[in-house]
């Protein structure tokens, strides 16, 4: 399995390059979304890619895509390069990291949804009692569950700058409080969904980040869905709240990071072998876990 930090089609226009994903221009209506082998930490995009993390990322989020579709659409129109049009079709290097997608019109917000205190959610608990301006009990402990799922929108970021919490007034001033409301709504209960399904096989979803856009009137969900990258993924058997729980996700190239004497803006560090040949290992297990199927 090939490992791709970037790519280019030739002859066709690239309109994004992400921290992750290479968006491509596809006719009038669609676009082709590329997910690479990137991984990014703190809004940095670092210089090393790890092994089938671009599969993982892709194939789970068509699966929680197919899981949520019940509660709401999605931009997926095919993950089959041979379905795809010209001169994307049967282009080896995207089968299994890729997706045609409608185009959408993105809400300019992050939706967060947090069934534990966990993370930057954690440190604003400390300071305030409350996160994103939601207040929160007393006296609870790090990694805790939450009596109930909370959802916490951020800014959009550039690359290489931080998403930044903002109350839910806040974010309706930038979409609209109406639209807001609906995609609180909305997100809470695919988080809800998808913890039922995700405990069920052994790993409890902390938090999660959702991303919507809009198609005339319709609300979809688009770009990934409870991914290692979004997505912070304990394993059950070795929960114990009061400090920072082990991971499927990211999070551990975090914690590394977190070590080093790095500033946490551009350029971003290299990791040693034994860091990328484990995240590799850990979303591989994420995906199998989740899933039930073989990587």
């Amino acid at each position: 399995m090939d490992i791709i930090n970037t790519i280019e089609i030739p002859g066709v226009k690239k309109l994004a390059s992400g921290k992750v994903r290479e968006i491509f221009e596809c006719g009038e209506e669609h676009l082709v979304i590329v997910t690479t082998d990137r991984i990014s930490a703190f809004d940095v995009v670092l210089p090393d890619a790890i092994p089938v993390k671009g599969h993982v990322l892709n194939r789970l989020s068509l699966f929680w895509f197919d899981m949520a579709s019940c509660l709401i659409k999605n931009h997926v129109v095919s993950s089959d390069v041979d379905e795809y049009p010209q001169p994307f079709r049967g282009d080896h290097r995207l089968s299994g990291r890729s997706m045609l997608v409608k185009k959408a019109r993105p809400l300019p917000v992050e939706c967060i949804v947090r069934g534990y205190i966990s993370g930057s959610g954690w440190k604003e608990y400390l300071q305030k009692g409350s996160v994103c301006g939601v207040k929160l009990p007393d006296n609870l402990k790090e990694s805790e569950r939450l009596p109930e799922p909370i959802f916490t929108p951020t800014t959009k970021a550039k690359i290489g700058e931080h998403d930044e919490g903002i109350d839910i007034e806040t974010a309706g001033d930038l979409v609209g409080h109406d639209l807001i409301k609906r995609v609180e709504d909305i997100s809470i209960e695919i988080y809800e969904l998808a913890s039922r399904h995700a405990l069920k096989n052994g790993i409890i979803i902390a938090d999660t980040k959702f991303e919507f856009g809009t198609i005339g009137d319709d609300l979809i969900i688009i770009d990934e869905a409870l991914t290692p990258d979004s997505s912070r993924f304990w394993p059950l058997e070795d929960y114990k709240p009061g400090g920072p729980q082990p991971s499927f996700d990211k999070q551990f190239v975090r914690d590394y990071l977190e070590g080093l004497s790095w500033n946490k803006t551009p350029p971003g560090p290299r990791l040693p072998e034994d860091i990328i040949r484990n995240t590799s290992e850990k979303y591989r297990a994420a995906y199998e876990k989740i899933t039930g199927s073989l990587f």
